[in-house]
C-alpha cells in the first residue's frame, strides 16, 4: 500500500528553505524548521498586539482570547482552554464526527460538497456539543461567521457580520465569566478554518486507491500527520520582536515584524530526508503545522480525531469527482472553496 503513496508538490506560493530574509515591505520571513522552532520557542518573539472593543464584539474577542494575548494574560487565558478541553476524549470526538458524518451522507444524494456539507460544519458541531454550547448547530453557523472575521485588517462589513454572531455564541455559551467564555468561542473559531482544511486536503490528496477504503486507526494519525506536513491549513503565523535577536545567523532588531513560514519549514530537507514524498509515520524532526512551546496548540488531538472521524466516514463511502480544487485567497490559511464527491 506504501508504494501508492503519492508525491505532494509545494503549494502555490511555498518559499524555499533557506536563512531568514528581511523586504521592507513584508518584514522577515523564516522559513528553515530548526529557524521557526527556535522562533516559536524564544520569548523575544512575541504575538502582534491586537486592539480590543466593546465587549460582546469582534474586537473584544479577539483581545480576550488566548492566542493574541500578551504575556502577561497569555498563562491565565490559555488554562481556560485546556481545562476545557481535557474532559474531551478525542476518540468520543472522533466517533461524535463519523456519526454526524453519516447522518449527512445518509439524507444526501448522489454528489455532495465536503467542504459546505461535512468539513466546516461537522467539527464545530461536534466539539460546540461537547463544550456545552446550547445549540451545537447554531454555534458552528455563528463560528463560521466569526471566523471570516478574525484576523485583523478585514471588510468592515465582515466586522459588522462578525459581531453579531459574537453576540449569537456568547447567549450559547455556557455560563461562566466572560472571559472564559470567549476562550471557549475562541477555541471553535481556532478549529473552523484549520480543521476544515486539514479534512478538505486529506479528501484530496488521499482519494482512493490510495486512501483506505476502510476506517482505520492507528494509520489515520500518521495519514493525517503527513498532510498536516505537506498541505498544512494554516501556512504561517505572525510574530513580531520584543528585543533585538540573533536567529539562522541574522540579526533582527526589536520591533521587526516576522513570518514563520511552516510549509516551507515543512518541507525542509534538513528535517525531513525526501520532504515531498508522503511517508505516514516518519520519524525524525518534529511537525510545526500545530506549534511548539507555551503557545503550542492545546488541542491538536482534538482536531486530529475530528478530522478522522469525518474521513473515515468519507474514504468508506464516497469518491472524489474530477471537478478542479480551488483555494480561499487568504495570504496564512489554506482551505479548499469546495470539494464534490459522489455518495455511495
Amino acid at each position: 500500500m506504501t508504494d501508492n503513496w503519492p508525491h505532494i508538490p509545494p503549494a502555490p506560493g511555498t518559499p524555499a528553505c533557506g536563512p531568514p530574509s528581511f523586504e521592507p515591505e513584508r518584514g522577515w520571513w523564516v522559513t528553515r524548521h530548526a529557524d521557526v522552532r527556535a522562533a516559536l520557542t524564544c520569548p523575544a518573539f512575541q504575538m502582534p498586539a491586537v486592539d480590543t472593543g466593546s465587549p460582546g464584539t469582534l474586537a473584544w474577542l479577539r483581545g480576550t482570547v488566548s492566542r493574541f494575548s500578551p504575556p502577561r494574560h497569555h498563562a491565565q487565558r490559555r488554562a481556560i482552554v485546556v481545562t476545557a478541553l481535557t474532559p474531551l476524549d478525542p476518540d468520543d470526538l472522533r466517533h461524535d464526527a463519523a456519526r454526524l458524518t453519516v447522518t449527512v451522507l445518509d439524507r444526501a444524494g448522489d454528489r455532495l460538497d465536503v467542504m459546505r456539507e461535512l468539513a466546516r460544519p461537522v467539527p464545530l458541531r461536534a466539539l460546540a456539543d461537547r463544550l456545552g454550547f446550547a445549540d451545537p448547530a447554531a454555534a458552528g453557523t455563528a463560528v463560521a461567521v466569526v471566523a471570516t472575521a478574525y484576523h485583523p485588517g478585514v471588510d468592515p462589513a465582515l466586522t459588522t457580520r462578525a459581531d453579531r454572531a459574537v453576540a449569537t455564541l456568547l447567549a450559547l455559551a455556557p455560563d461562566g465569566p466572560p472571559e472564559a467564555q470567549a476562550n471557549l468561542i475562541g477555541l471553535l473559531v481556532q478549529a473552523c478554518d484549520a480543521t476544515a482544511g486539514l479534512i478538505g486536503a486529506a479528501a484530496h490528496h488521499l482519494r482512493p486507491p490510495v486512501a483506505p477504503r476502510t476506517p482505520v486507526s492507528a494509520e489515520t494519525a500518521d495519514l493525517l500527520a503527513e498532510v498536516l506536513r505537506l498541505d498544512p491549513p494554516v501556512r504561517a503565523t505572525r510574530r513580531v520582536t520584543t528585543t533585538g535577536v540573533r536567529l539562522g545567523g541574522r540579526d533582527l532588531p526589536a520591533g521587526s515584524p516576522v513570518l514563520l513560514r511552516f510549509d516551507a519549514a515543512n518541507r525542509d530537507p534538513r528535517a525531513f530526508p525526501e520532504p515531498h514524498a508522503f511517508r505516514p509515520g516518519r520519524p525524525g524532526a518534529s511537525l510545526l503545522t500545530f506549534g511548539t512551546g507555551e503557545r503550542g496548540c492545546p488541542g491538536d488531538r482534538h482536531a486530529l480525531a475530528l478530522a478522522a472521524g469525518v474521513l473515515d466516514v468519507l474514504w468508506e463511502r464516497c469518491r472524489r469527482t474530477p471537478a478542479p480544487l480551488r483555494h480561499e485567497p487568504h495570504p496564512t490559511l489554506r482551505v479548499p472553496t469546495n470539494l464534490e464527491v459522489s455518495v455511495r
